[in-house]
């Protein structure tokens, strides 16, 4: 790095860590060197998500071995989520021109810029902020994966979120309700109301309610993060029903994997549709995001907007599950 190379603000973490305020900082890092084949974006909000937070800690382990690094993160600003300004193309990239407004994924999102390739970014929806098209990348490209093409719901069906007041389930409402669906949503009830304002139907508390009891029958399940027996889920599920899960908890090697596993095997011997899926990046995904959000049917539910110097406590609320909806970064903030 020569004496001279452009500096910028990042959040920086050199270890794993349960404790955000101990293990994420706010440094002064050379501004990233674009390739040919990426675009440099000034960042104006990152989205936190599950997986931010899970590659702070570190765990499950398998993430480690999978390449994220063993002892410490191999990429040291995190944040994956991104929405901002193209700043400049690299001549081998093509769609994107310098000012263009995008969302997507990129590698280090925490930071003033961040350098990514065109087809993991798509135009920001247009009655959209920064701050709320942030949020959109991967919670809404999981939801839409789930609901559209996992589940294929079709108008009429009676589709069950459950968590459906977090960032993956607030969208996964909305998106299903787009379909034509009638959609239950469970959360805990300091949430109803916001999950009743992103279009559901009918709202359960889960802390009060054991939702695999119930006499209704749902011909989708759509279970986010949880951790609730299969053969529960199956109960509450029509003759023909399918059920997808996404996320989970489970051991710190494996992680939610040990579930996901768990479904593929019942899947081979149930006459009801059981899958599981990580979600996977698809710029036409984000372009079909867009046109949900200008066309009103899909929205973020911003809990909260940090300041980049304390993305800690964003991370924290996470942790300890206070966020209603989502909460952002706001790097830059910029009319919109």
């Amino acid at each position: 790095m020569s004496a001279d190379q452009e500096k910028m603000q990042a959040i920086v973490q050199r270890r794993y860590g349960t404790d955000p305020e101990k293990v994420l900082r706010l440094e002064q890092v050379p501004k990233p060197e674009m390739n040919d084949d990426e675009v440099l974006i000034r960042v104006r909000a990152a989205g936190v998500d599950a997986g931010t937070m899970l590659l702070m800690t570190g765990v499950p382990y398998l993430m480690r071995v999978a390449g994220f690094g063993l002892r410490g993160p191999k990429t040291q600003v995190p944040g994956w989520a991104v929405a901002g300004v193209v700043e400049a193309v690299g001549k081998a990239a093509f769609g994107l021109r310098p000012g263009d407004e995008v969302f997507g994924t990129c590698r280090g999102s925490f930071a003033q810029y961040a350098v990514t390739r065109p087809s993991r970014l798509a135009l920001m929806p247009a009655s959209m902020t920064f701050e709320q098209a942030a949020a959109l990348p991967n919670s809404a490209t999981t939801a839409l994966q789930a609901v559209r093409d996992r589940a294929q719901v079709r108008p009429g069906q009676h589709v069950l979120v459950i968590g459906a007041s977090g960032g993956v389930g607030s969208y996964a409402v909305q998106i299903a309700k787009s379909l034509g669906a009638e959609v239950t949503g469970t959360c805990r009830p300091a949430k109803a109301d916001l999950v009743r304002a992103i279009g559901a139907d009918h709202v359960l508390d889960y802390t009060s309610t054991d939702i695999s009891t119930g006499q209704r029958r749902y011909d989708v399940i759509i279970d986010i993060a949880g951790d609730r027996p299969i053969a529960r889920m199956r109960r509450i599920l029509t003759p023909t029903g399918t059920l997808v899960i996404t996320g989970g908890t489970g051991s710190a090697w494996l992680g939610g994997m040990t579930r996901h596993l768990r479904v593929r095997i019942v899947s081979a011997i149930a006459r009801q549709t059981l899958t599981s899926f990580i979600a996977f990046e698809r710029q036409a995904d984000l372009n079909d995001i867009r046109e949900l959000a200008d066309s009103t049917a899909l929205s973020s539910a911003i809990d909260r907007a940090y300041p980049l110097d304390d993305a800690a406590a964003a991370i924290r609320q996470l942790i300890e599950g206070r966020v209603r909806g989502k909460v952002v970064i706001s790097v830059d903030a910029g009319a919109h």
